[in-house]
């Protein structure tokens, strides 16, 4: 039986020893340490794999086939004057085929085109830019624009032209010419009569 002054004692004793135990018996963290110069290496990177890709091709354009439409103003029909019949060409950027013999032939608008070197012309009259005219022969000629091409295989009774930059030429003779413009250029291989001329840098001859 152990003496009543030894019980404490004993108490103490035990709980020491726990204490210790359960000191003991706690993990404690490992701490690594590398030598001096050594770099701890990084994880491999992670490689990613591409998706597979999904290619879409479209199909191919299919061609159609079918008429084409001519294009406007390009036909080469000719038009008659018959005997001694009137005519009036308009529009812009036209061709035109006239024939026969034309009392009167008039020509307005921008940028015409007029083959009448098949046709015999009483009066022709042009009003408008850029026009171009051949003809057979020409009784008499009013052309009132710029730019304008008037030429004749055969002879000119008379010229009267207003605008600047246009020409006259004459197979045969212009028996009276009148300009008024600028620029203008006026020949006949059969020579030229009465000459009125009002502007600068014209030329008639």
């Amino acid at each position: 039986m152990i003496p009543r002054r030894l019980v404490p004692a004993a108490i103490g004793v035990v709980a020491l020893v726990g204490v210790l135990s359960g000191c003991s018996l706690a993990p404690e963290p490992v701490e690594t340490r590398l030598p001096p110069g050594l770099v701890a290496s990084s994880p491999p990177p992670t490689v990613a794999v591409p998706s597979p890709s999904v290619v879409t091709t479209s199909p191919a354009p299919v061609s159609s086939t079918g008429p084409s439409t001519p294009a406007a103003g390009s036909g080469t029909d000719a038009v008659s004057c018959g005997d001694g019949g009137s005519r009036t060409v308009s529009g812009a950027e036209q061709s035109v085929r006239i024939v026969g013999t034309c009392a009167e032939l008039t020509v307005s608008g921008s940028a015409l085109t007029v083959d009448a070197s098949g046709a015999s012309i009483g009066t022709l009259r042009i009003s408008g830019d850029r026009a171009r005219i051949d003809a057979g022969s020409i009784d008499a000629l009013i052309l009132q624009g710029n730019d304008g091409s008037v030429r004749s295989s055969g002879a000119i009774g008379s010229a009267d032209l207003s605008g600047d930059r246009s020409s006259i030429q004459a197979g045969g003779a212009i028996s009276a010419v009148t300009v008024r413009g600028q620029d203008n250029i006026v020949s006949a291989t059969g020579g030229i009569g009465t000459q009125t001329v009002e502007g600068r840098g014209n030329r008639i001859g």
